[in-house]
């Protein structure tokens, strides 16, 4: 694939909306080969402008079936590190030829098992795979703020929640979001992805500057959306 710099900005204006992250592990009580593919007609069927999607077997079945932008990623466990978002440059060369536009990528300042912070793999990618746009996995402002000096293509804080300095929060900083998309928002395309679980939650994003919005386990992890249903019930008649 190769992409033209004309090219890349035609996708990302089309991607103005809402983006649904389809991703499934066998350990889901969804899981079956199929299930990301019937989410991705799902969410194609129901006016969504893009896709995010983990592995390349899954971005590959993705692709075959729904012809929406597809921001794609790599989860690569290994031991206790915590960086596991296309955390090498063979996870991102995957996932680019697997047939996803734009490759995402933790680009915090955690430590990988090589010894690196994550966001200095940005400068392999961007060498190794010029036609590819970059999606920043941060979780704060100043990550943000780096990402975008990096010369990556789109930031969010995806990671907000998930890193030893942000774990003890349990919905987005909304505060934090807006001074991203005030400050970098000419530089980047800012987009909102994390702890947004109601339609009304998604639009103050777009209020606030964000360019779309990613949406996963709201709508595609029923399982969870039931949990949550149950757990509220039966604390309630406790």
């Amino acid at each position: 694939m190769n992409t033209t710099d004309a090219e890349k900005r035609k996708i990302l204006d089309s991607m103005k909306g809402l983006i649904v992250s389809c991703q499934v592990v066998p350990e889901d009580p969804i899981y079956t080969d199929d299930m990301v593919v019937k989410m991705a007609e799902a969410a194609q069927w129901a006016g969504a402008v893009g896709i995010r999607a983990n592995s390349p077997e899954q971005i590959r079945a993705i692709k075959k079936a729904v012809d929406l932008p597809l921001i794609g990623l790599y989860k690569i466990r290994r031991g206790d590190e915590e960086v596991f978002i296309t955390p090498t440059l063979e996870a991102a060369k995957q996932v680019w030829e697997a047939g996803a536009e734009i490759i995402a990528m933790d680009c915090t300042d955690r430590m990988t098992k090589e010894g690196r912070r994550a966001w200095e793999l940005v400068a392999d990618v961007k060498r190794e795979i010029p036609e590819a746009m970059i999606f920043a996995d941060v979780s704060n402002y100043d990550e943000a703020k780096r990402a975008a000096d990096l010369g990556v293509d789109i930031v969010a804080p995806t990671l907000f929640g998930y890193t030893e300095a942000t774990k003890h929060f349990e919905t987005q900083d909304m505060r934090a979001f807006a001074k991203m998309c005030r400050d970098l928002g000419s530089d980047v395309y800012m987009m909102m992805e994390g702890h947004i679980n109601t339609p009304e939650e998604a639009v103050k994003c777009l209020y606030l500057g964000a360019h779309a919005v990613v949406v996963g386990s709201a709508i595609t992890r029923p399982h969870l959306t039931a949990k949550r249903f149950a757990d509220l019930i039966s604390g309630y008649r406790e």
